[in-house]
């Protein structure tokens, strides 16, 4: 298993510090997704951006900003951190799609079209019927095509899901899901929607979050990584991903958030069980990025070559942000 291999999470939230920052820089890791808005509306989006920009002043050590793949090679030369922003929700751009090209020259990347609810744009994973794509979703991701920002359908419904694979010109990601084979939990994906990524180009992103993993917190490194092969074996080892959903140094009160919103007064609790009011136990074998070299090790011990690890690990991500990053008249003027 190689060392030097590119490392990319395709997904984290945390509550970032210069600890943590150090933390993340000594792991190895040289990209991460990081979530900056679940809920807010676009004056909270930009005072979020605000604090990542100060975090970029004052630790400029250790993390920078990740506008184009290129960064990303550019953070691992200098041994710093990249940042991707990303939206768990569309409620920043609230209902206007000119919002789209405004974040995205503000650096942001990714943008998941639901949060588990229906929102203006298509149908969240929780939701009873699932209506699919609506009138605005359509126009918010052609203009997300246009501009070069991802769609990310981790939360979304099936319909919904599939059809913005069709209905995008550039292939989507889902950052941070399993498929369902592995565990039926709502925000995990059934064949269709992994064959279709695969078929469409697209990018899964195989999540550590315990809801997410047979047997929650108990789940074995072997058994996660058995699961990577077998979908490697339906849709190809270069449209797979790490989005680990790693949650840190948050209360209990943020994952309340997370899940309730502004839509209920009351306490959402989404996945897992009400009678336990604390985040989730990390399975044993990843408790933070630091443990992304003992998922590789893993996919070793199954069986997987140092090519096809790396490729897990961070260059599909790397493969996947180049065609998707830049806007469509940036790529004319290229080729």
């Amino acid at each position: 298993m190689r060392k030097d291999m590119l490392m990319i999470d395709g997904l984290q939230y945390v509550n970032w510090n210069r600890q943590l920052f150090e933390d993340a820089q000594q792991s190895g890791v040289h990209c991460i997704h990081v979530t900056i808005a679940y809920w807010e509306n676009i004056r909270e989006t930009l005072e979020n951006i605000g604090t990542w920009n100060r975090h970029f002043i004052n630790h400029s050590d250790l993390i920078m900003p990740v506008h184009q793949a290129r960064d990303i090679l550019d953070a691992k030369r200098l041994g710093k951190v990249g940042i991707v922003f990303g939206f768990q929700n569309c409620s920043p751009i609230e209902d206007d799609v000119k919002m789209v090209e405004i974040l995205h020259q503000l650096g942001v990347r990714i943008m998941q079209l639901t949060y588990n609810n229906q929102s203006l744009l298509a149908t969240g994973c929780y939701e009873e019927k699932d209506g699919g794509v609506t009138r605005f979703g359509k126009q918010v991701i052609k203009e997300m095509n246009r501009v070069g920002m991802v769609i990310d359908m981790s939360h979304s419904a099936e319909k919904s899901t599939l059809e913005t694979i069709e209905l995008s010109e550039r292939p989507i990601a889902i950052t941070h899901a399993n498929p369902s084979f592995f565990h039926a939990a709502l925000r995990n994906k059934s064949d269709a929607v992994i064959r279709a990524i695969g078929e469409s180009e697209g990018i899964l992103g195989f999540s550590m979050y315990p809801f997410h993993l047979k047997n929650g917190p108990d789940c074995t490194l072997k058994e996660f990584c058995q699961m990577i092969g077998q979908t490697v074996g339906m849709i190809g080892i270069d449209r797979v991903g790490i989005g680990s959903d790693l949650c840190l140094n948050w209360d209990y009160k943020v994952l309340e958030w997370m899940r309730s919103g502004r839509w209920t007064t009351s306490v959402d609790h989404g996945e897992g069980s009400a009678e336990r009011p604390a985040w989730p136990d990390q399975p044993s074998w990843f408790s933070g990025t630091k443990d992304l070299y003992v998922v590789a090790q893993g996919l070793s011990d199954q069986g997987f070559n140092d090519d096809d690890i790396a490729k897990v690990m961070g260059e599909n991500w790397l493969s996947f942000f180049e065609k998707s990053f830049s806007s469509k008249s940036a790529i004319l003027v290229e080729n």
